[in-house]
């Protein structure tokens, strides 16, 4: 009987250890919301419309890099218990610091304005309603799920929203025929077609994002522990690299699915998509009218979901100038967060173009990422700050080419605008 016990005690330990797993889901998933977001929907519907299956790789590569510097930036908020910008204000000299964090606030910015954007575009489908009066119930609705709900209670927020969007193209994907083994050729196999290095430039600067480094090395720190116990870091940092793979592979699902649904619909029957009304208006004769309903619906929730995500890494960011963690229940994070989402929803009302102003957004944040990405590869592989748990000279090598790589596209996606 005793062995007999003992083997059952046994038989229940990965059960248990998968139940574990799952109280540090939740971090990463917040940071996908940051790659499905409107800008990001514009870029992978181009890409369907405009190449087919063929650009699918890009989405492969760039969230291997996200992976990379997600997990890498997590890494500095469990060693350090500092998110992104409390480390640069810390360890950096004023004059270098303060230059870095205030275009980060920028980039903060430009973000919410392309997902408060994005979310009023949406409303206009579902409802016509003008777009200046969509971004003013965007900023009211986002506000209010900010400053009235815990962390962790947006955290479910956000995974809810997550689970929409994805159940959303799921539905999307069941009414049309794929081409699986163009689909599955085009995940791994690089192709440059002609004329199309603007659009994968577009898909790579969707993807890989300043706000979301800042935001992810502060959220992780939602999951408390010990740092004084180096088994119970190393156990954290096991544990966040699952929670970033796994919800990168969600973010990279979603993405595909929406360059799949746009090849397998307008890229099939030669309709070239340049906007997102556009696609949305093309759904209804193609696939019915509850084809485009969802589309619309899918992408108001991930203008809400994102405009969250944004404004919260606003809140980070300007947190941080103070050497103050994110605290939506402080003043300084509520006004980091007001900063970047009343100035987003501001900015609606001054442009007459929203498809120009989603064009100037993305310029703004490939301007700033670089600094973003260097930023972080120098503290992350700093012992000063990191201590025994610094990059690996081969991580670093891996890190700067990346950063390398995300730089000069970044460069050449600013020239070609």
């Amino acid at each position: 009987m005793f062995k007999f016990l003992h083997f059952l005690h046994h038989k229940r330990k990965p059960v248990l250890g998968a139940l574990e797993i799952l109280k540090y889901i939740g971090p990463g998933l917040l940071v996908t919301v940051g790659f499905i977001d409107p800008g990001n929907w514009a870029a992978n519907l181009a890409a369907g419309a405009g190449y087919g299956y063929s650009l699918l790789w890009m989405v492969t590569l760039s969230t291997l890099m996200l992976v990379l510097l997600q997990h890498n930036v997590a890494h500095l908020g469990i060693a350090t218990g500092l998110c992104l910008s409390e480390a640069a204000t810390l360890h950096l000299p004023r004059r270098a610091s303060v230059p870095v964090l205030v275009s980060a606030m920028a980039a903060s910015v430009s973000t919410s304005l392309a997902e408060i954007l994005g979310g009023a575009i949406a409303l206009g489908m579902l409802f016509d309603m003008p777009l200046k009066i969509g971004a003013v119930i965007m900023l009211i609705t986002v506000a209010t799920l900010i400053f009235s709900n815990s962390y962790r209670r947006l955290e479910k927020w956000i995974i809810g929203f997550v689970s929409i969007i994805g159940l959303s193209f799921v539905y999307e994907l069941s009414m049309v025929t794929i081409d699986w083994g163009q689909a599955a050729a085009g995940w791994v196999k690089p192709f440059i077609p002609e004329g199309s290095m603007l659009v994968i430039m577009s898909v790579l600067g969707a993807v890989v994002m300043p706000h979301n480094l800042f935001l992810h090395s502060e959220i992780i720190q939602s999951r408390q522990w010990n740092r004084e116990d180096e088994a119970v870091i190393k156990k954290q940092l096991k544990y966040e690299f699952l929670d970033t793979f796994f919800s990168m592979m969600v973010g990279w699902a979603i993405n595909s699915a929406m360059i799949l649904m746009a090849a397998a619909t307008f890229f099939h029957h030669a309709i070239p998509v340049t906007e997102l009304q556009q696609a949305q208006q093309m759904l209804a004769p193609l696939l019915g009218q509850s084809a485009s309903a969802i589309f619309a619906i899918a992408l108001l929730f991930a203008g809400i979901a994102s405009s969250i995500t944004s404004g919260m890494a606003g809140g980070c960011i300007f947190s941080g100038f103070f050497r103050e963690p994110l605290d939506l229940k402080d003043n300084h994070s509520r006004l980091g967060v007001c900063i970047s989402l009343v100035f987003a929803a501001a900015i609606v009302f001054l442009i007459s173009n929203p498809f120009k102003g989603l064009i100037i957004s993305q310029m703004i944040l490939s301007i700033q990422l670089p600094f973003t990405i260097f930023l972080q590869i120098y503290l992350t592989s700093s012992r000063k700050v990191m201590g025994k748990y610094a990059n690996s000279r081969w991580f670093n090598f891996v890190l700067l080419l990346v950063g390398m790589v995300v730089t000069c596209l970044n460069i050449r996606l600013l020239m070609s605008f």
